[in-house]
């Protein structure tokens, strides 16, 4: 709830309340008789007069109208009904209409505090405010109760144990002041309480220790199944989400948000549901023990929650800004760390010790604050307990003397008084973390949510494919820069069985007519086909097996040079790979390794020269036998007969060869000029060079100046995941 906004409320609440007192007046004669019945009747006959004030105000109703209210209305009667109780003998409870006018002011003053404390105070000073505020918790709940319930049989048999220990608890001081009644009255300490009072404590313990364990299993078990949810479901989002999210935010994800959501669930479950029955049961003792005892001491319940809520709503509202400055800390190490060679030739060093100690000095005043209200909040919290234990036991002093109460009874109702009110931190405290690591899963369900912009729904797997590629009119616009067109009405074919290069100057369309064929994008108009069928029509993984792409610098995983090799093939023979291997040109320097097809390629392939990870990398492509293989920049001068030779050994069907040397360009079967996003030239090598047309020019050098091709994929993401 959010404190009213609107100015008049508290001041037409006072005309109001004091309308309908006076009102009230003719009633007392009839009402005081009543006793605590006749306060709260009042209030009750007083709400009406108070709620329809609400809907006076000349502007919209305020969404905490009705709350303040009810909050004005029961004040007096809750005042009365501890007086009542706790006061001296004889004095009743007492009704506003017939008290002095200035209590009309202390029950509003009261009320407005009651209100105060149960807003949610804005973010302090410095600390930025976080787009959309504090992420809603109830979605989050139910989605994680949901993962939860599928591990119902751990979460039984955990709730099981759980009931069984705190039966064991509360029985303890139970058992306890009915020894000490015992001694009192002269029966002795016999073997028989000894033995209940040690029972009631093993029982605890053993199902204590049973009901932690099964709660940890529940929470690995989670974690394993929301991590697996989210990884697969993040690997098949379409390009650009990848380069509009960056790396450090889904790192932060699986690292911290995950673990959080996980134990949101089997914590709060553990900590919530147990706190919650013990307080009701001890507390329910206590009331039976010793009613206006338990009632003082109860008192410290509300002051606890009013408190806390203002507690939860700072801790949210900070740990919220606290996770983004982090994010963007780790995000500005990791993209340090992936240009420290840019970093180098340029001196940047000490801009990044800059920037990096910026974003520190940023998490460390958050840090800080938090710190400092923690200590503030823990202060309150302990003069509040102190306080109400001293009232207690002044309280207590005063009944054992009169004889109210034995010694037992007040031993029995001290225990249960420090075990109501551990029980009440723990509830207040673990409901805080429970609301704070439900809410920290929103991302996380928001990335499940999303569903990829790509069709890949296509369902068919030819048993055979020649391999022949056809461009229908192709254009394609980024949704970065939508006013500049990369491709436009672009047709070409390729040919099965033979080598087609596509040329142009940078910025021509040639990376992205790639990734059209590779379905790493959808083209914005016309079609690319394969064998005459429109590539969405393909299974998705049936198509990537058949259309493979090597870059210049390929991206190899950690693992042995023969786990990158045979990448997603579960069965492949060792002829096979050696096959590839030897076709690829990799076979020589594998054999000369200590470890030969075992040597571990390190991180990103780092192990290797980068000659090295592209002949892994064309093995790798060569093995699946591809009906297109597409070459981007991968032949070097003297590789120039190598996809002639892959197709005449039948290693693949058809190649098409993204390249600017001219020797790699005059050993293929057919070439495709593109111009700034248009196909301007189509013909054999020596066709071309006889044109003196676009393809000589690019030979000669001339007209260097391209189109608005947007950059690679690799280069976009990298500026997508940039420094803000």
């Amino acid at each position: 709830m959010t404190l009213p906004s609107a100015g008049l409320l508290p001041g037409l609440l006072l005309v109001a309340d004091a309308v309908a007192l006076v009102l009230l007046v003719p009633l007392v004669p009839v009402l005081a008789p009543l006793g605590v019945a006749g306060v709260w009747l009042e209030s009750a006959l007083r709400l009406p007069v108070l709620a329809v004030a609400t809907w006076l105000l000349p502007s919209r109703r305020p969404s905490g109208a009705t709350a303040a209210a009810v909050t004005v209305a029961a004040t007096p009667a809750a005042f009365g009904t501890f007086r009542y109780l706790l006061g001296p003998p004889g004095a009743g409870p007492g009704l506003l209409a017939a008290a002095a006018p200035a209590w009309l002011g202390v029950t509003h003053a009261a009320a407005a505090l009651a209100l105060l404390a149960w807003a949610a105070p804005p973010t302090p000073g410095g600390v930025p405010e976080t787009p959309g505020g504090v992420p809603k918790a109830p979605g989050s709940i139910r989605r994680a109760l949901a993962l939860t319930w599928e591990e119902r049989k751990v979460l039984g048999a955990a709730f099981f144990f759980l009931m069984l220990a705190a039966i064991g608890e509360t029985s303890g001081p139970y058992v306890t002041g009915k020894v000490l009644d015992a001694i009192r009255d002269g029966d002795g300490l016999t073997a028989g309480a000894i033995g209940m009072v040690a029972a009631a404590g093993a029982a605890s313990v053993l199902f204590s220790g049973c009901r932690g364990a099964l709660f940890m299993l529940l929470k690995a078990r989670l974690h394993q199944s929301l991590s697996l949810q989210l990884f697969s479901h993040l690997v098949h989002q379409d390009l650009d989400f990848f380069q509009g999210v960056p790396a450090a935010e889904l790192l932060a994800q699986f690292s911290m948000e995950v673990p959080r959501v996980c134990m949101a669930i089997p914590n709060g479950a553990n900590q919530l549901f147990r706190s919650l029955v013990m307080a009701l049961v001890v507390g329910t003792s206590m009331v039976g023990l010793a009613p206006g005892l338990a009632l003082l001491a109860l008192l410290e319940l509300p002051l606890e929650i009013a408190t806390n809520r203002i507690q939860t709503a700072r801790k949210q509202s900070l740990q919220q800004s606290m996770m983004e400055a982090s994010a963007r800390t780790a995000s500005g190490v990791q993209e340090s760390v992936a240009a420290i060679e840019t970093i180098r030739i340029f001196s940047a060093e000490e801009e990044e010790e800059k920037q990096h100690s910026w974003n520190l000095a940023k998490e460390l005043r958050l840090k800080e604050w938090i710190e400092l209200e923690l200590a503030f909040f823990t202060l309150v919290h302990r003069v509040l307990h102190l306080a109400i234990r001293v009232l207690v036991l002044f309280r207590s002093h005063q009944l054992l003397r009169d004889g109210y109460i034995t010694p037992g009874v007040l031993v029995t109702f001290l225990l249960y008084q420090d075990r109501v009110g551990s029980h009440v931190q723990v509830l207040l405290y673990g409901f805080n973390q429970f609301l704070t690591n439900a809410a920290a899963g929103q991302k996380i369900w928001e990335y499940l949510d999303r569903k990829p912009t790509g069709d890949v729904r296509g369902t068919r797997e030819p048993p055979e494919l020649q391999g022949h590629v056809t461009f229908q009119k192709v254009s394609f616009t980024y949704p970065g820069n939508p006013e500049h067109p990369v491709l436009k009405d672009v047709s070409f074919d390729v040919r099965s069985g033979e080598v087609t290069a596509l040329v142009g100057h940078n910025g021509s369309g040639k990376s992205t007519a790639v990734a059209l064929l590779e379905r790493l994008r959808d083209p914005g108009s016309g079609r690319v086909l394969l064998d005459g069928i429109p590539l969405p029509e393909y299974e998705h993984q049936y198509l990537h097996r058949k259309v493979v792409l090597v870059e210049q610098d390929p991206v190899l995983f950690s693992g042995t040079i023969r786990e990158n090799i045979a990448l997603g093939l579960e069965h492949c023979k060792e002829s096979e790979l050696r096959e590839a291997a030897t076709a690829a040109g990799a076979m020589d320097f594998i054999q000369g390794l200590e470890q030969g097809w075992d040597t571990e390629v390190g991180e990103h392939g780092g192990r290797l020269a980068a000659g090295e990870r592209r002949c892994v990398a064309l093995a790798r492509a060569l093995l699946r036998r591809p009906a297109v293989l597409i070459l981007d920049e991968a032949l070097d001068d003297g590789d120039e007969g190598a996809a002639q030779r892959w197709l005449r050994t039948g290693l693949a069907q058809t190649v098409l060869v993204v390249s600017h040397r001219p020797r790699v360009l005059d050993a293929a079967d057919r070439l495709v000029v593109l111009e700034r996003g248009a196909v301007v030239e189509t013909g054999t090598p020596a066709e071309l060079r006889e044109r003196c047309g676009a393809y000589s020019r690019l030979l000669l050098g001339e007209d260097r100046t391209g189109g608005p091709e947007a950059p690679s994929m690799r280069s976009e993401k990298g500026a997508a995941s940039g420094r803000e």
